[in-house]
């Protein structure tokens, strides 16, 4: 019995540092952190979650029940979530809407495209009473600029691909202009500043428990996600030279897998469906693991 006492003291120490990260570190908001949970964890394994294993799960974030409870109902109004009761158990999944954001969403953090080489320009009179959706910027009344993306959503008018030539313009300064760049700089060195304690953590090879692992890993997404989807993704050459970006992305792509053996032990033996406990792991997380091994491996 003295062996097991010590055991877990020096496993509770070894967390301690981690714990302390997640308890400093302020709440994140509700509903966009449940969508992590869902996105992250609930949806590639069959998409539906008990009421009572989120309030659990949020938790450890410093959500009550109360705040998680409200946030579920404003989800549900809003049209993200949809429920079902089994029972005297309600249940969640997302709508087929928010499914299809975080599919889009999930591929840029398991799956992110190349980088563009150059830009698309947009001449049309129409762009004169538009809201120019992201990652279109504006350059005249009739003229918009946007990195030349396959996931771009077009706009009507002339389309034409662009490339600057060298030596002709700061093209960094009109990009930190249109794009706010120093506000997305700013995301991703929240993100670095908050978690870069885990490349010490993990490489120290500290065992954690399956659930401060999965609580790590789900702030891991949930901040990642809010840097990168807040990125235009333009051409390199528009960024400044000390761009955030790259150190960011290996963080999280580092962490993402360090953390996810311990992680999923935890789903499986405590996140319910209506069908029992949700599988620890399956095709769709291991394709995803396998895609930042290999990336973290090139």
């Amino acid at each position: 019995m003295a062996e097991v006492a010590i055991s877990d003291a020096q496993e509770r120490s070894a967390e301690s540092p981690a714990l302390a990260g997640l308890a400093a570190a302020e709440a994140p908001r509700a509903p966009a952190f449940i969508v992590t949970i869902y996105g992250d964890v609930v949806e590639p394994r069959g998409g539906m979650l008990w009421m009572g294993t989120l309030i659990d799960c949020c938790a450890r974030h410093g959500l009550n029940e109360s705040l998680v409870r409200t946030a579920v109902s404003r989800l549900v109004g809003a049209g993200r979530l949809e429920g079902v009761r089994i029972g005297r158990r309600s249940y969640y999944r997302l709508s087929e809407a928010a499914r299809s954001e975080f599919r889009e969403a999930a591929r840029l953090l398991f799956a992110p495209p190349p980088v563009p080489e150059d830009w698309l320009l947009c001449l049309s009179e129409g762009l004169r009473d538009i809201d120019l959706p992201l990652p279109w910027a504006r350059l005249a009344a009739n003229i918009a600029l946007a990195p030349n993306r396959d996931d771009l959503m077009p706009v009507d008018g002339i389309l034409m691909r662009a490339k600057q030539l060298d030596g002709h313009g700061d093209l960094a300064v009109l990009a930190a202009d249109r794009w706010s760049l120093p506000e997305v700089a700013g995301a991703y060195g929240d993100f670095l500043a908050s978690h870069g304690g885990l490349r010490d953590l993990l490489a120290r090879n500290v065992t954690l428990s399956p659930e401060v692992a999965l609580a790590l890993r789900l702030r891991l997404v949930h901040d990642y996600r809010h840097a990168a989807l807040s990125d235009p993704r333009l051409p390199r050459a528009a960024y400044p030279q000390d761009w955030p970006a790259e150190e960011a992305r290996n963080l999280f792509v580092c962490a993402y897998v360090g953390l996810s053996k311990a992680a999923e032990a935890h789903v499986g033996a405590e996140f319910l469906s209506p069908e029992g406990h949700l599988a620890p792991h399956n095709g769709e997380t291991e394709r995803r693991l396998f895609q930042l091994r290999r990336e973290a491996a090139g």
